[in-house]
């Protein structure tokens, strides 16, 4: 069995032209060639900004680029016709498409209405502040270019627990709406700000049976209509469990091998992470921020940082098959919310630690595959030029994670500055077998066995970092060197590589 390999396709600030969908089939042959087997797409619904919208601002989720809604037919990526295009092509090469679904929240109502709310203390928000109030709210969606095609469900206040903003009082503020479901908010794990149900927008009311039953409905038209092998959730950690448990039991109804992966940024609290996955009876995988806050520091430490630990304290130690890896994102590019950017020299050596192992299912960001351009407003109010960087040999340790990366794996963990490991490789993978060694400081070497089997083979760096040509000795080990702040892959000498 080939090595799965998830990637990202988009990255925050993508162009609003409407070229990804067709973009993302031109690439088709490519990603399958370096052995990704899923990508990740952003969300296809149309959102409030229409045209430049990036579809975290979710208004109609049934708007794949059909209507015409919020001044454009198309969405920031292209049309219906185009996204559904684009996952046939992806299909063809044997790609699954994993669709970025966002169901905490909505934006961009068609029309204002008079609800009753408290002002809740915005760091604290089980604090109620003073008396409820009647204020005029953006809550109602009828969503008026699409005419009733596909579900006539229209969202009022009673769809929401929450809002942040008045429009007859003129204020931004954070409000939970008065209900038949009582005051305050719903259940969820996170333990921020008292309790973190509300982010953005209009907060969705998940104990409403209609909303439960109008999303679900929703979930199968859109499997219907833009055949996904995967989800991947937004925002779960402002959602309640018993709510996306629900939502993905009935969508594996359906499709009984759904993946799924949730966006749940805890980077410095893996107790919490845990506490998630056990409260959503382990149905969802969650991208690993405590190992990619890991990578972080590993890389602003520079050979400070104890290699030894890198691995620790994470999704993937603890529970690995529920660990989605990474080393960049859409959140942790430079000035977005999340900012955390791995850095250049250590991007390689990160990235063989998700790709090269036998543990985790890695995801590989497009801004470190082919690079990226955007400008966007810092917080001294100015605009900024971002480039995004490529990561060194991204593409040959794909190559080496889809031709070498099989069979048992030996760790050596044993000194602060270098770490290393092998794959013995497998009967399946002609040729495979691999010994990865990296380190954060001076040029070095490590003695480590890849087997027997390999006993006489001449291997050399598949990523060129070292010149050396190594013959494996009898006994299945060799001396493995590594230049300096770098990484090698030693594979079999020769083609095909």
């Amino acid at each position: 069995m080939v090595n799965g390999t998830m990637m990202q396709f988009f990255y925050a600030h993508y162009p609003a032209d409407g070229s990804l969908w067709n973009h993302a089939c031109e690439k088709a042959s490519e990603l399958k060639d370096l052995g990704i087997t899923a990508v990740w797409l952003p969300p296809a619904s149309k959102g409030s900004e229409g045209a430049n919208a990036s579809g975290y601002d979710a208004y109609d989720l049934y708007d794949l680029g059909e209507f015409d809604q919020k001044g454009s037919v198309r969405t920031r990526y292209g049309t219906k016709a185009e996204l559904q295009n684009a996952i046939r092509t992806l299909n063809e090469k044997n790609i699954g498409v994993y669709a970025d679904v966002v169901l905490n929240h909505k934006s961009g109502a068609d029309e204002k209405e008079k609800i009753k709310v408290y002002r809740v203390n915005p760091e604290n928000r089980k604090e109620l502040m003073g008396e409820p109030i009647e204020i005029e709210a953006y809550t109602r969606f009828t969503f008026p270019g699409r005419k009733g095609k596909y579900s006539q469900f229209i969202w009022d206040h009673r769809c929401f627990s929450g809002v942040d903003y008045a429009d007859n009082l003129n204020e931004q503020a954070i409000y939970t709406i008065v209900n038949e479901y009582g005051v305050g908010w719903q259940p969820v794990v996170a333990r921020e700000k008292g309790n973190y149900d509300y982010l953005m927008g209009a907060d969705i009311e998940f104990r409403n049976p209609y909303v439960r039953e109008e999303l679900r409905n929703w979930g199968a038209w859109f499997l219907q209509e833009a055949p996904f092998a995967g989800v991947r959730l937004d925002a779960v950690k402002h959602m309640t469990p018993g709510f996306i448990a629900e939502w993905l039991d009935f969508m594996r109804n359906l499709k009984q091998d759904l993946f799924a992966v949730g966006e749940y940024w805890a980077p410095e609290d893996l107790s919490i992470m845990m506490q998630f996955m056990e409260a959503t009876g382990a149905r969802i995988a969650l991208f690993d921020a405590p190992l990619h806050n890991n990578l972080f520091t590993a890389s602003n430490q520079g050979k400070d940082y104890d290699l030894r630990q890198v691995l620790n304290n994470c999704i993937l130690e603890k529970k690995p098959e529920l660990a989605v890896t990474i080393v960049s994102n859409h959140d942790t590019q430079p000035l977005e919310l999340l900012e955390a950017t791995v850095q250049s020299w250590f991007k390689p050596l990160a990235y063989a630690l998700i790709l090269l192992r036998d543990k985790g299912y890695p995801c590989v960001f497009y801004g470190d595959l082919y690079g990226g351009h955007y400008f966007n407003k810092g917080p001294d109010g100015n605009e900024h030029e971002i480039w995004l960087e490529k990561c060194a040999n991204l593409d040959k340790l794909l190559i080496g994670r889809q031709r070498y990366a099989y069979g048992l794996q030996r760790d050596y963990f044993d000194d602060p500055n270098c770490i290393g490991w092998t794959r013995e490789g497998d009967a399946a993978h002609p040729r495979s077998g691999c010994a990865v060694i990296l380190t954060n400081g001076d040029a070095t070497a490590k003695s480590m066995e890849i087997g027997a089997s390999h006993a006489g083979r001449l291997f050399s760096d598949l990523l060129g970092n070292h010149p050396a040509q190594i013959r494996i000795g009898d006994n299945g080990w060799a001396e493995f060197p590594v230049s300096p702040g770098s990484v090698s892959v030693w594979v079999q000498h020769g083609q095909p590589h």
